[in-house]
């Protein structure tokens, strides 16, 4: 596919690691456990095709909902995680970061996530971010937050308040729009996921569960964003 094809910034909802690991008679936590294999194996190839960002969908805010064993375990995951793919990180030249309500996490992966900024920051590569402790309302309404304070303290008139001015008060400021957004396992919703970044991007889903999304079904996404004629609201004559 030609380049110019390519989506420069792909995001996914990785949906189904609980459904992967009750059809096969395990518990949910080794879904999550194969789970990471598939952000892996989909990142590296992500970075091979030097898009310019991939966003994942890592925890929710509603994720706070679930059992208390079951968070208790999904935090040491990540933990293990953003520990063991730093050779991965450093070996594509890839850049990490993370967008959502990070002071809500707990301390000792916050402390992880701030080593693996810090020792990629110079990279030149793609931008892998996860979305953490993370809810589309939860954005727009600190972006609301943020521009009324700039009102109140006379730094901004409510004439100057545009979309432009709520995209640089956004967790993704610095980031340009996804123009394809993946869902798996099947589900046909957003899930509160990049709610105002995600207002032209192509959608696609499939049933394949995360644990099972490999390269081949990365490649078919592609293949169909590529496809399509991208108007914007507008029309290509």
């Amino acid at each position: 596919m030609s380049a110019n094809n390519l989506p420069r910034h792909i995001a996914i909802i990785m949906d189904g690691n609980g459904r992967w690991a009750r059809n096969l008679g395990m518990t949910r936590i080794r879904g999550h456990i194969r789970g990471v294999n598939s952000v892996r194996d989909i990142t590296t190839e992500c970075a091979r095709k030097h898009l310019e960002q991939l966003t994942l969908y890592a925890f929710s805010k509603e994720n706070w909902s679930r059992p208390r064993y079951e968070i208790g375990l999904l935090m040491r995951l990540l933990k293990r995680y953003l520990i063991k793919e730093r050779p991965t990180i450093k070996d594509n030249n890839i850049r990490f970061t993370v967008i959502g309500q990070i002071e809500g996490l707990p301390e000792d992966v916050r402390k992880e996530i701030a080593i693996n900024i810090e020792e990629s920051k110079s990279n030149t590569g793609m931008i892998l971010c996860l979305a953490l402790n993370y809810g589309g309302r939860a954005e727009i309404v600190d972006a609301a937050k943020a521009i009324a304070s700039d009102v109140a303290k006379g730094e901004m008139s409510l004439d100057e308040i545009d979309e432009d001015t709520f995209k640089h008060h956004m967790y993704t400021a610095d980031m340009r729009d996804p123009d394809l957004l993946i869902r798996t396992g099947g589900d046909m919703r957003i899930s509160n996921f990049l709610l105002w970044e995600i207002s032209y991007a192509e959608l696609w889903v499939t049933p394949v569960y995360w644990p099972d999304f490999k390269k081949e079904h990365l490649e078919e996404a592609i293949r169909e964003y590529g496809s399509r004629e991208r108007r914007y609201g507008g029309l290509i004559e």
